[in-house]
């Protein structure tokens, strides 16, 4: 039953974020506010915290770090507001009130209100709509991340305790799970960084998220090398951070997601069978995420596991590529119902 609820609750979160990418108003821009705010607070927090304050014992970093990471609803809500076209000094008056909030409440806030200020934008006259704004945004803002923030944060408890089930009655099928999902969402504006940071993933689960996503950029370059996707330079930047080529990505999703989901069942597992931890909710992204790791690990067991990963990427997406250019699946796609343009 465990592994029913917590593979459920995967999808759900999944499902649901793809909906409001989709469908919701503005749900694209929203969802890369809310992407832009995690890598903005938390990969600072991750590198000089945990992997150079805590590790080398700098205090100065890990102080540095741990302030940024604790203005996740500050940047998310500034950022949201910024992306669905709102003037940044509005925007800085209802990110400012989200400081105590986290990423998931702040965001749900700034993206609501975002809507009332829009409307101010167009209807009061300049000058005045200053004034309206700070009497209205903050109070409003405030209000909604209070109201719905206990709900939202057992919610996503709910969710990890779920998962984390799953990976102590069958360690096995969380890693297929998460080895499915992890990369492949680091390729869209879901954001494998927030889709870890709302289940509340921690242990061998974010162990699998980072090093899953750090086997993706080996999988992304050499696809992108075979396949001759753009030039060099975008294949070194799909290997640094896919998000940069999402538009790319999005001409090939067979091909990538594809190969990107079956390397990720398989690193996921030999991650699993390594027992490496990850105590940071969050880190599934290429580089901070196996960084941080060496904060929780034997250096040597690491050592090992990404030595293993990076060839078992390099070398499945070669014999993956290969067939692909072979069975002439390069150009291969299915083409998808155009959605209308949203309204600005």
């Amino acid at each position: 039953m465990d592994i029913v609820l917590g593979i459920g609750t995967l999808l759900v979160v999944l499902l649901a974020m793809t909906l409001f990418l989709n469908f919701a108003p503005f749900g694209k821009e929203g969802l890369q506010a809310l992407s832009g705010a995690a890598c903005s607070t938390m990969l600072p927090q991750a590198f000089l915290s945990y992997a150079l304050g805590e590790i080398f014992h700098i205090t100065f970093l890990k102080d540095i770090g741990d302030l940024a990471g604790s203005l996740t609803g500050v940047a998310v809500g500034i950022l949201t507001c910024l992306n669905l076209g709102i003037s940044p000094v509005f925007a800085v008056i209802v990110g400012l009130v989200l400081k105590d909030f986290q990423l998931l409440p702040a965001f749900i806030a700034a993206y609501l209100v975002a809507f009332g200020l829009k409307y101010i934008q167009k209807k009061v006259p300049e000058g005045l709509d200053l004034i309206v704004v700070i009497l209205l945004a903050p109070a409003i803002a405030y209000g909604i991340a209070k109201l719905i923030s206990p709900g939202v944060i057992a919610v996503l408890h709910q969710i990890g305790s779920a998962v984390t089930a799953v990976g102590q009655n069958n360690p096995y099928a969380l890693a297929v799970i998460l080895g499915l999902i992890i990369p492949v969402t680091g390729m869209t504006p879901l954001s494998s960084m927030v889709l870890a940071t709302l289940l509340g993933l921690t242990s061998t689960p974010m162990a699998i998220g980072a090093i899953t996503c750090m086997g993706a950029s080996f999988v992304n370059f050499v696809l992108f090398k075979e396949l001759k996707i753009g030039g060099p330079s975008k294949a070194f930047a799909v290997a640094i951070e896919p998000l940069t080529q999402i538009d790319i990505i999005a001409k090939y999703p067979l091909q990538l997601y594809g190969t990107n989901a079956i390397i990720g069942v398989v690193n996921a597992i030999i991650v699993t069978v390594s027992g490496l931890v990850l105590n940071t909710p969050g880190m599934a992204t290429p580089i901070a995420g196996p960084v941080v790791l060496f904060g929780f690990n034997e250096p040597v067991k690491i050592v090992i596991t990404l030595v293993i990963v990076a060839v078992v990427s390099i070398i499945l997406s070669l014999i993956i590529g290969k067939l692909i250019k072979k069975l002439n699946l390069s150009k291969l796609n299915f083409k998808t119902p155009k959605l209308n343009k949203q309204a600005n």
